[in-house]
């Protein structure tokens, strides 16, 4: 209460979520054994039911209190984003879509669809892959973006591999999907790829 919840470790955030321990651990020892047995936060997010529920303490209602937390917090980025310009928080977007995609065992890419105020009016996962690939078809993005009604989009795709750097396929599908877009005048703000806790922006980078 007096340093706020930023001050506390991820083990101490995650004892708060757990409130009790089991026998012979407290609530900061089993927040800290699931860290190692998943590796970080956002590996726990992503864990399974089968295997969140393996460790000792932990079961269903834990499960689904975690998941649900999850989703409360993608839902309050998500009306931050819808109430003003994405351009103008750019943490909102960021976290959204780390969220979103961070955790995510296979390729998956998502278009975000702005108005003219590049207020977001609807977020769409479009395709879905391996775990190594995903085919993209920029005539579906198009498609998904006039019937939206949108003036810009922002792109995003996560790699599970962990590298956040863009493949050439990665880039050359940016500008296909840029030059497709932009014929209907809708304008590309960023390409966003997600990898191992860490993102890259295609728009920063100079890449777009």
């Amino acid at each position: 209460m007096q340093k706020g919840a930023a001050a506390l470790s991820d083990a101490e955030l995650l004892a708060i979520f757990l409130r009790t321990g089991v026998v012979g651990k407290s609530a900061v020892d089993l927040a800290r054994e699931l860290l190692i047995r998943f590796g970080n936060l956002t590996q726990l997010f992503a864990a399974s039911e089968a295997d969140f529920c393996a460790i000792h303490g932990m079961g269903q209602a834990k499960f689904v209190q975690l998941q649900a937390v999850l989703e409360m917090s993608r839902r309050a980025l998500n009306e931050e984003m819808q109430r003003g310009d994405a351009l103008n928080s750019p943490r909102a977007v960021r976290d959204y879509l780390q969220l979103l995609l961070g955790s995510r065992p296979q390729e998956v890419f998502v278009v975000l669809f702005l108005d003219t105020q590049h207020r977001v009016i609807a977020t769409e996962e479009l395709f879905h892959g391996t775990l190594s690939q995903t085919s993209v078809y920029p005539r579906e993005v198009v498609k998904r973006a006039l019937a939206r009604n949108a003036a810009a989009v922002i792109l995003a795709h996560n790699h599970p591999s962990g590298v956040a750097e863009p493949s050439q396929d990665d880039q050359y599908l940016t500008q296909a999907l840029k030059q497709a877009l932009e014929l209907v005048d809708v304008r590309v703000l960023d390409h966003f790829i997600m990898a191992g806790g860490r993102m890259h922006s295609f728009a920063e980078t100079g890449l777009l």
